[in-house]
């Protein structure tokens, strides 16, 4: 992800600097996700909004993600219910 930001943020010919600036996140805290790909969900929205990524971000969650027909299958029998229970063992 801090790769693909690096790769986005140059592509727009931007600096970290002019993203710290559009982003009110800190030169600093730039750095550190673009080289270590450490950085917080307020900061990576923070950057997303001033990069034009917005719906990108708010997307992660809106499709479900299965990787077997019996996750499917569970998936479906359970769109619509509001609170999830535990599962018996």
């Amino acid at each position: 992800m801090a790769h693909d930001f690096r790769k986005r943020r140059i592509e727009k010919n931007l600096t970290r600097e002019q993203v710290a600036e559009r982003s009110n996140v800190a030169l600093s805290n730039i750095v550190r996700f673009e080289q270590k790909g450490l950085i917080s969900l307020k900061n990576l929205i923070a950057l997303a909004m001033a990069m034009d990524y917005t719906s990108e971000v708010k997307n992660i969650f809106s499709q479900p993600k299965y990787s077997t027909m019996e996750e499917l299958t569970q998936i479906r029998k359970n769109t619509g219910k509001s609170r999830a229970f535990k599962k018996e063992i």
